[in-house]
């Protein structure tokens, strides 16, 4: 059963969804403020306790700094287990109120209204939460799966085009995963990137329930859901490198090129394969090469990601266009030649 409710106009329903539910903390990034206060309004003209909690944008949201501050709130509150914690904003932020709402008391009611396309289709959806730290992206979180997400699109009218774009990655990664027909509507439709078309629309539910289905097939990670960890191996290194100031969506792009060109030097996918990676990436604008000065760090941060087995990476790659698989423990030489096809 889908605990994602998709629409336009959708933050007046949120009281509806907080039944039993007393105190609420508002996790949400400065420029949100307003739409905070607004939706503090709402809840407590309709008689909850509800708190705000500014946190930092983006990457430097997921600290485990940020994390004690909104601990910290919430027990000068004294919030019990049947309290709520409330994450307003993009990706980064819905995995942190994810995350403080899944350790405090062992976990806490947690509803997610994630306001960029990354955070509806990705981030938002299936439980799993982090934060960073100095040796990785997301190496310390639980799983807590969000009692309901509202995926307003009217959010997204506000969102900057270059933001908008970035989150097209993950969407076409369920295309490449999955459904196939998500990479011919992408490439086919100019409305595929505009979020007040119906085409948009529909792309964005296939995705969801992508995830959906697959997340809660397996919550932990024990089986396929490492394939939503299409190009995030690569890709979680290049935000590192970047010291997390690229956009995820850009980053993961790379890492799926890469992806695709592993799989064809292991003699999966074809060249016509490897060349519609780059041709729905580069149809959206994003990057699909890096700079060759890179390898050595970008090397030793995946060896250290929580994708490895051991001292063995592993790494999601396709059969075919649809049908992902695992390359276990490829050789130096394979990683290093795949990697010549995507510098820059």
């Amino acid at each position: 059963m889908s605990y994602s409710v998709i629409g336009r106009g959708l933050l007046d329903e949120v009281p509806k969804s907080l039944d039993g539910v007393n105190k609420v903390l508002i996790i949400h990034p400065q420029p949100l403020t307003a739409t905070a206060e607004l939706l503090r309004e709402t809840l407590v003209a309709n008689g909850f306790e509800a708190l705000l909690a500014e946190v930092p944008q983006s990457e430097e949201a997921k600290r485990v700094e940020v994390a004690a501050f909104c601990w910290g709130i919430m027990g000068q509150a004294d919030f019990h287990r049947n309290d709520a914690v409330i994450g307003l904003g993009g990706g980064s932020t819905t995995d942190l109120a994810g995350f403080v709402g899944g350790t405090w008391l062992r976990g806490v009611r947690t509803y997610l209204i994630p306001t960029t396309l990354l955070g509806m289709i990705d981030a938002a959806i299936g439980g799993k939460t982090g934060v960073n730290t100095q040796e990785g992206k997301n190496l310390v979180g639980v799983f807590h799966l969000p009692t309901k997400v509202f995926v307003d699109l009217d959010t997204l009218e506000t969102l900057p085009r270059n933001e908008l774009l970035a989150g097209m990655s993950e969407l076409v990664k369920y295309g490449f995963i999955s459904d196939p027909e998500i990479l011919d509507i992408v490439l086919e439709n100019e409305s595929a990137t505009d979020s007040k078309s119906d085409v948009f629309a529909d792309l964005v539910t296939r995705s969801i329930a992508i995830k959906e289905s697959v997340t809660t097939e397996d919550f932990r990670e024990a089986g396929k859901r490492e394939f939503l960890n299409y190009g995030h191996t690569l890709g979680h290194a290049i935000e590192h490198a970047e010291r997390y100031k690229w956009r995820h969506g850009a980053a993961i792009s790379i890492g799926m090129v890469f992806a695709a060109e592993l799989a064809m030097l292991s003699g999966k996918l074809s060249e016509s394969d490897v060349e519609l990676h780059r041709r729905v990436f580069e149809n959206i604008g994003l990057p699909t090469t890096y700079k060759a000065d890179k390898w050595p760090q970008l090397l030793e941060v995946m060896q250290r990601d929580k994708k490895a087995r051991g001292a063995s990476l592993r790494f999601v790659v396709l059969d075919k266009i649809g049908k992902p698989t695992i390359l276990s423990a490829p050789t130096p030489e394979l990683l290093f030649t795949a990697f010549q096809s995507i510098v820059e």
